[in-house]
């Protein structure tokens, strides 16, 4: 399979392009906004902004995938209540652009679609686990973007016939995740603090609220198995089904830590509205294709704590003279 994934620079992205430069000999080809290193020599890579209908056009027709996840989002919550214009033209109109193309140039590969499970917004506890079937209600501008990114992969999927197959992931953690979320944040300021870069005070926003957490790396299979085997038109949750309170999170972090910490809150990092629980039913994608998180919660916790603690050394002895 020639398989090209967009947004591969991003942190589900570069876990994806090992796993299967690993496991599978599929051709691969990787877009990226901005030039990016560290990927398999067998990954062809590209620059191509998605935002751009003709380079999307021109990437291609020069690959011809046969298969295409896709990636490429701006998907970083409070990032989009600051800039909500930049967030709707990188999700919706990057999507569109490629549905275009794909369309336009006359290609048939298979397509998965990541969304989100923003896309179900305010969800009563009742709701809990949410299934596929819910109504969309979302709370902040990426949750609208990646609705509409939803909207518009059902309508082409439909319309144009083309194999479509639609994911929406709850939170995933894991390495190499940006520290503007919440479980990277965490432990990037325990490592800062046990390497003395920081006082002993970590700043949080809201702990209360409850979210299912999965490792990447299972997030990952589970995109390499919808591609190869989800149902075209259809759409899949990827979660571990259990909410947990954002506090238990940190909780289990500081449990890990060398030294004691003070947590406090930081009312920067408090969002204009708060989803107050999210969690996944999963079982369409268990049933059907068998997918279920290897990875348990606490090894995540360890393997984020363990590349920080990596790079607060890096950082520490840099600034020593």
């Amino acid at each position: 399979m020639r398989l090209l994934i967009t947004g591969v620079g991003g942190f589900v992205g570069r876990h994806l392009a090992h796993i299967l430069d690993q496991e599978t000999d599929w051709e691969l080809w990787g877009w990226a906004r901005r030039p990016v290193t560290g990927f398999p020599d067998r990954l062809r890579l590209a620059q191509v902004d998605l935002r751009d209908p003709e380079a999307v056009r021109q990437g291609l027709a020069v690959v011809r995938p046969e298969g295409i996840i896709h990636l490429a989002a701006q998907s970083d919550v409070a990032e989009s209540w600051r800039d909500p214009w930049g967030t709707f033209e990188t999700n919706v109109r990057g999507t569109l652009n490629l549905l275009d193309g794909i369309r336009g140039l006359g290609l048939r590969p298979r397509v998965l679609i990541v969304t989100s499970n923003e896309v179900y917004g305010l969800i009563r506890p009742e709701d809990v686990p949410v299934r596929e079937d819910h109504p969309f209600r979302p709370a902040n501008p990426y949750g609208v973007s990646k609705a509409a990114q939803d909207w518009l992969a059902a309508l082409y999927a439909t319309a144009y016939a083309l194999p479509i197959i639609r994911a929406r992931p709850f939170n995933h953690i894991g390495p190499g995740q940006d520290p503007r979320f919440a479980v990277p944040s965490f432990a990037r300021q325990i490592a800062w603090i046990e390497a003395g870069l920081q006082e002993p005070v970590i700043r949080v926003g809201n702990l209360e609220a409850q979210r299912d957490f999965t490792d990447v790396r299972d997030v990952a299979r589970a995109y390499r198995l919808l591609l190869e085997r989800g149902e075209p038109g259809e759409v899949y949750n990827i979660g571990s089904g259990q909410p947990r309170p954002i506090r238990e999170v940190l909780e289990r972090l500081l449990a890990m830590a060398r030294v004691n910490v003070r947590v406090e809150v930081d009312p920067q990092r408090i969002r204009p509205l708060e989803i107050p629980i999210s969690a996944a039913d999963t079982a369409r994608i268990r049933e059907r294709l068998g997918w279920e998180p290897r990875i348990p919660l606490e090894q995540s916790l360890w393997d984020v704590l363990e590349e920080w603690r990596t790079w607060a050394r890096q950082e520490r002895e840099r600034q020593s003279p």
